[in-house]
């Protein structure tokens, strides 16, 4: 299975993938989950807002079990976020198999679409609207860098824009859902555990800074008659880094544009995006605060306009402690014992947890790097992913 997955989306020249959503790769990535559950003899399905389920049983009997995560990729992205999710949950079904398993209880895999939020901006597309935490007229409104709107792109890949919307029939179906992820960190690593489960997910949360100057030329212009809104954005770059140490906080500038983004001009519009997350809200909303101020009030020395926008946010989200604890139960059986930890990154079984009980399991990343060609996992680390999983739906679903 990856190694039928490795080449999909993957660029050459950066070794890192590019599995967009609603793309050319991304479509390929959902022919590869039909054709893996085509052929276990799973019942295929697509539903209103484009994310693929494969069931294993009736899946109107609900209290089903469920697993899987996403195969979209942010740019240049690594080869595990997401996949590791879906390739180990196909894996973890050939070992109930194996086991001559019988399952109680419906399984499903399930791939959620446009989890990473690349192109449109906004994380976890699918199981937001799946959940009802994004509107349709928001999701309409979602438009990529080209300006292409996300229906626009629905429907230029074979889906239906106008059926997108919440789906509780489908989550009434729902009795557990566990994701499986690479660690985006080091703790596993440094923990000497090949595995290990999530106990909460941070706040975090995305905003837009606009910073609006005046266009000139870069050769003409005196150093005193300037308003140059890249001045603006760079001291606000370097205070979120120093407001997220000083607080134990994350917030990164990952992402710019410039207008007119000429060698030779003096911008008049520089717009940044900020990531930042932390362990508490009450954390995030100071760090967050402060970056802001220290833009506002640079922005006023440069006599740069400076105007924020929040355009995405998550709360703390703790995963339900009685089914975190019978994963750690079941895990536990052998005798050893299985670490909890937080983590900064936001996923698809975060979003479903106001709406069905949610678990997640970690596998270990040794170089800590996420969201880069760089992202790893050992095979070794992987199988032992697959045995946990597997373990976790035997003893959820086979009881």
């Amino acid at each position: 299975m990856w190694a039928d997955l490795r080449p999909i989306g993957r660029d050459k020249d950066t070794g890192g993938y590019r599995r967009l959503a609603w793309t050319g790769a991304d479509t390929d990535c959902r022919a590869w989950f039909r054709t893996q559950a085509e052929a276990r003899g799973l019942a295929y399905e697509v539903d209103r807002n484009g994310n693929q389920w494969a069931w294993l049983g009736d899946p109107d009997a609900g209290d089903a079990v469920v697993t899987g995560s996403h195969l979209d990729s942010v740019p240049d992205g690594g080869a595990f976020d997401g996949p590791l999710g879906v390739v180990s949950s196909f894996a973890a079904l050939d070992e109930l198999r194996g086991r001559g398993a019988q399952p109680s209880r419906p399984l499903a895999i399930v791939n959620f679409g446009d989890e990473e939020g690349a192109r449109f901006g906004l994380a976890c597309v699918g199981s937001r609207l799946t959940a009802g935490r994004l509107s349709i007229e928001a999701a309409h409104a979602l438009r990529d860098a080209e300006g292409l709107s996300l229906a626009q792109a629905m429907e230029r890949a074979g889906y239906d824009p106008e059926a997108i919307g919440p789906d509780p029939d489908r989550l009434a179906r729902i009795g557990a859902f566990v994701e499986l992820h690479v660690e985006q960190g080091r703790a596993l690593d440094l923990s000497d555990h090949a595995v290990g489960i999530a106990s909460a997910i941070w706040p975090h949360g995305r905003w837009r800074f606009d910073f609006h100057g005046e266009a000139n030329h870069a050769g003409t212009t005196r150093i005193e008659d300037r308003r140059d809104p890249m001045l603006t954005y760079a001291n606000t770059v370097l205070a979120a880094r120093k407001k997220a140490r000083l607080a134990g906080a994350l917030a990164t500038f990952g992402k710019v544009s410039v207008e007119p983004n000429g060698v030779n001009a003096i911008p008049s519009l520089v717009r940044g995006w900020l990531d930042s997350r932390a362990a508490d809200q009450q954390t995030l909303d100071l760090v967050v605060a402060e970056i802001e101020k220290a833009a506002v009030e640079r922005g006023e020395r440069d006599g740069i306009d400076v105007r924020i926008t929040r355009e995405s946010f998550t709360p703390v989200i703790e995963f339900e402690h009685a089914l975190r604890d019978e994963l750690a139960r079941i895990l536990g059986e052998g005798g050893g014992s299985v670490p909890v930890l937080g983590t900064g990154a936001g996923h698809d079984a975060g979003i479903l947890s106001g709406a069905v009980p949610t678990a997640m399991l970690f596998v270990r990343n040794p170089t800590g790097v996420s969201h880069s060609p760089a992202e790893t996992a050992s095979e070794d680390d992987c199988l032992a992913g697959v045995t946990a999983l597997a373990d976790v739906l035997e003893g959820l679903a086979c009881r």
